[in-house]
């Protein structure tokens, strides 16, 4: 199973990003999962823009999604809103084949964040039927740095809530 992490901040050393990238180093043999983190790379979303060729960071995120059989996006939230990086990736796929079908679950990487999960959830319940919001993973590591994410995650207890995360993600997939 091919999936694609996609990571809402556009921070070098973003708590979302550690996330990811720790379940990607974990994730089991049925599993490949790949992290997006360059969503501060795409340039701000205009409907004319679409018109020709699109920009090459856009085809990238694009072909990425194209090639992935799930996403799995973990994002911060900002003044109580998904972050602007984030809202503009998920712009450039609205008028986009690639986005439509794709089976979709979250993560979060803090304790808080309900007012951007709200928001996030509704957008990708518009832009993909195949947006699972009762596929939700959660852990609270807010000011941790990379490297104490990756040892807070790789813990049994949170290596098996990202292996059965990972095996129910599967399941809606197929």
């Amino acid at each position: 199973m091919k999936i694609l992490a996609i990571s809402g901040s556009g921070r070098k050393e973003s708590t979302n990003t550690a996330l990811l990238k720790t379940v990607a180093k974990i994730a089991g043999p049925d599993h490949s999962v790949s992290v997006f983190s360059d969503i501060s790379e795409l340039p701000i979303f205009s409907p004319d823009a679409e018109e020709n060729s699109l920009p090459h960071p856009v085809q990238t995120f694009c072909t990425l999604i194209e090639e992935s059989d799930g996403l799995i996006i973990s994002s911060p939230e900002y003044v109580r809103a998904i972050p602007g990086g984030l809202k503009n990736a998920i712009d450039w796929l609205v008028a986009r084949e690639e986005i439509i079908e794709k089976p979709i679950a979250l993560m979060h990487a803090s304790h808080r964040g309900e007012d951007m999960l709200e928001q996030l959830r509704l957008v990708l319940s518009t832009v993909s039927n195949g947006f699972t919001p009762n596929i939700f993973l959660r852990f609270a590591l807010m000011k941790l740095s990379p490297d104490e994410i990756h040892q807070e995650i790789i813990t049994p207890p949170n290596r098996q809530k990202v292996n059965d995360f990972l095996r129910d993600f599967t399941r809606c997939i197929k």
